[in-house]
């Protein structure tokens, strides 16, 4: 008798305790599974955690999975703390002072690959797709105008192609000029995006080696770091003469009148991986049941972020100076669905920002495997590997067991459909959505790194040579 009444005793505070968080569905309620679901949080090995982040509207699905209860619901009590710059982030994840963070796409994979500080990193989840733009000075915006076509309605047709940039890099180099650029780390998209515009219009965009490190050699544009909030103000101090980063700093470039956006990578390669959330291996391996928590999480932050008229509250959000600290109207300019190129010249965008739709929140094998071509093609990977190298290695670093372990539990719990879920091996379909047109099958990376111009090329026997 005192066993019932315990037990009822039990169901009864833990009801409560569910009832004052406030969040799970209704049907949860039962006592049963009040109960099942405390417990369930009692296996949570890490429930304290601290998570970095940089100041871009892609770092929102940390924001969201905190502000709306995700990361609690879980058994989680997160805090999301700004980081300087991307070395920062990577090394104090690296050194275990942040659990976890949102990184650049390329920093877990380099890692891995051995190019800059070397550590065995792991990415269970997405964050986003697309959200980066390629913007340029006032002056050498009106220098390439010349070369740009227009519509009937005497706008510039998108995208623009790199060609346009070309004579206006001839006329600073005739002047005795550097044509100047920049990205945000050498491991970043913002980098291999740059890259690869230019690279498509014939403009060579520097090598790397492992004695020259800045990647500048044979270079026609010097790309070079910038931290993403510095970047409109460098380009104001003519530093710089345009730059590749992620939103807010392109929209903040027109809103000031100091720059023009000329392309966004959704034209450069339509539908790119963008920013991972990453984890330390070890940390993986210790705390499991906290991987997964967190997983689910943001999986719930970026269904929530996709969801038709959240936007303007996720703007509202992120224009808290403790996340990303932006002008509201800034970062509506291209969170809700648009982006401005010149001023005045906004156009519908809706797939600018997507971190839902389209299986964005998946760690695809191929996504990596495009970033490790990319490292080999510029000679951050300074020596021929063969195919299999590329399939282990990613395999190493992506772990869409561990998504799809969350997306299977938040199937069970009504947050998902099963529908949701991608049937896949980790591999997309081989696709030609670049601006080049280049076609990218991620089991042939060879194929696909011998298929361009500029960059180095594999030989059948293994021998590399740089064209």
């Amino acid at each position: 008798m005192m066993k019932k009444v315990y037990l009822k005793i039990v169901m009864i505070i833990a009801a409560s305790m569910f009832m004052s968080c406030g969040g799970k569905k209704k049907k949860e309620i039962a006592s049963g599974a009040v109960v099942k679901e405390e417990l369930s949080k009692s296996h949570i090995e890490k429930p304290q955690l601290t998570f970095g982040f940089i100041k871009l509207t892609d770092m929102a699905p940390l924001a969201i999975a905190k502000e709306k209860g995700f990361f609690e619901e879980e058994g989680l009590f997160v805090s999301v703390e700004a980081q300087s710059n991307w070395k920062n982030v990577l090394d104090r994840v690296i050194d275990g002072q942040l659990d976890g963070s949102h990184m650049l796409a390329g920093q877990p994979i380099a890692a891995g690959a051995g190019f800059g500080r070397q550590a065995e990193l792991v990415t269970p989840f997405s964050m986003d797709l697309n959200g980066n733009g390629i913007t340029v000075s006032n002056d050498v915006w009106s220098k390439m105008k010349a070369h740009v076509s227009v519509g009937e309605n005497g706008k510039p047709i998108h995208p623009i192609s790199a060609k346009a940039l070309k004579p206006v890099i001839d006329s600073y180099k005739n002047e005795g000029k550097a044509f100047k650029m920049g990205m945000v780390f050498p491991v970043s998209t913002h980098n291999y995006e740059i890259r690869y515009w230019l690279a498509a219009a014939g403009i060579h965009p520097g090598m790397y080696s492992k004695e020259n490190i800045q990647g500048q050699i044979d270079a026609e544009v010097l790309l070079s770091v910038t931290p993403p909030p510095q970047m409109p103000a460098t380009l104001e101090a003519g530093t710089i003469y345009g730059y590749c980063v992620g939103e807010p700093w392109n929209q903040q470039a027109v809103f000031k009148g100091i720059g023009v956006p000329v392309i966004t990578n959704y034209d450069i390669w339509k539908n790119n991986p963008e920013k991972v959330f990453v984890m330390t291996k070890k940390f993986i391996e210790k705390y499991p049941n906290t991987a997964v928590a967190v997983t689910k999480a943001l999986i719930r932050a970026g269904k929530w972020l996709d969801t038709p008229g959240n936007r303007k509250e996720a703007v509202k959000i992120l224009s808290m100076p403790e996340y990303v600290g932006a002008d509201e109207v800034v970062l509506a300019n291209s969170m809700t669905g648009t982006f401005e190129f010149e001023k005045g010249d906004k156009r519908e965008m809706p797939d600018f920002n997507v971190f839902y739709r389209y299986h964005a929140t998946y760690p695809f094998y191929s996504d990596g495997i495009w970033f490790l071509t990319q490292m080999r093609r510029w000679g951050q990977i300074p020596e021929s590997k063969p195919a299999d190298w590329y399939q282990a290695k990613i395999k190493e670093i992506y772990r869409p067991d561990i998504w799809t372990k969350a997306a299977k539990l938040l199937v069970e719990e009504g947050y998902l459909e099963a529908s949701e879920l991608p049937e896949t091996d980790g591999y997309k379909a081989a696709t030609t959505d670049f601006i080049d047109r280049k076609r990218y099958d991620a089991k042939d990376p060879i194929g696909y790194i011998n298929s361009f111009n500029i960059g180095n090329k594999e030989s059948i026997e293994g021998v590399s040579n740089v064209q």
